[in-house]
């Protein structure tokens, strides 16, 4: 009796946790040939990053020393910006086509009519796509690990370096989810995904140096702190300052009164910007959630 109480509650348990659409999205997404290459392909250009930077920095430079903490650093900035580039290229097209794409296929009808939520079903395809790219993402930790071993980097830093990629890839996703389920068109969805990314991390650096140029010109005696805001919007900036702490303090270029030594920001460049993405994150999700069925008019 109680093997079979104990096994009815973990079913019970597992029916909570896996529902009906994270079940069938985590078989079609990890049990397909493209994910095996996916990750195949993956692992190959970050590690072939890896030992391109190792060979122009030892081999090249003609140095003949061993590889020094300092060397370390600069090979783990490389790298994680690396990652951070592909976490961008690839978090859209994982996700701005998983409500469209069930809209194309004509199925998107047949899911609505069961008894799952919107919630459920927008947050069962967001957790496949992320289960996907985390799968992925810790793929690469014997990559960093001949980085590690060197020394130059903190257990911490590298901590705080993969829990930044996978709420990137939260930010991503539900930016993606969204525009999937307010665009008809794969397409369409997967530009506009593209164009806000492009934006985050290009357009928001032009933004910043221009306003710094223009608050120059017309004030160059002021300090101008909230300009640094606008860095806080960069997940480029943002990744950055976990690496460097100092260069938050920089950025926002505090200065006290008399000359007297810079004030500590009250946060850093990567916590406002986990700050600010939170919140677009869960309006993102809300709309999606809002927008998955048709409200019929009265």
């Amino acid at each position: 009796m109680r093997e079979q109480t104990a096994g009815k509650n973990g079913l019970s348990w597992r029916a909570k946790l896996i529902n009906p659409v994270l079940n069938k999205e985590f078989r079609l997404r990890m049990r397909t040939p493209r994910s095996m290459w996916t990750l195949f392909f993956y692992l190959f250009a970050i590690g072939l990053m890896a030992l391109s930077a190792i060979y122009l920095t030892q081999v090249i430079s003609g140095s003949g020393r061993a590889f020094d903490p300092e060397t370390s650093k600069v090979l783990f900035i490389f790298l994680s910006f690396a990652q951070l580039g592909l976490i961008a290229f690839m978090g859209p097209g994982l996700t701005a086509g998983v409500v469209s794409g069930e809209r194309e296929k004509q199925t998107l009808n047949l899911l609505l009519t069961t008894q799952q939520s919107s919630t459920t079903i927008i947050l069962s395809k967001l957790a496949s796509s992320l289960s996907f790219m985390v799968l992925i993402v810790i793929s690469t930790i014997p990559v960093y690990s001949m980085v590690f071993l060197y020394g130059g980097i903190s257990p911490r830093q590298l901590l705080l370096v993969f829990l930044f990629y996978i709420f990137m890839m939260l930010v991503l996703g539900s930016f993606g989810i969204m525009f999937s389920t307010l665009f008809k068109r794969t397409m369409i969805s997967v530009i506009v995904t593209y164009g806000i990314t492009l934006f985050m991390f290009a357009g928001t650096a032009l933004l910043f140096f221009v306003m710094v140029g223009v608050m120059q010109e017309l004030s160059p005696n002021a300090t101008n702190s909230w300009i640094g805001h606008i860095l806080a919007w960069n997940p480029a900036a943002a990744l950055y300052s976990i690496l460097d702490p100092e260069v938050s303090q920089q950025v926002y270029n505090y200065r006290s009164m008399g000359g007297s030594a810079p004030k500590k920001p009250l946060l850093t460049l990567w916590q406002e910007f986990i700050v600010i993405y939170s919140v677009l994150s869960a309006l993102a999700l809300w709309t999606a959630i809002r927008k998955l069925r048709p409200r019929l008019k009265r």
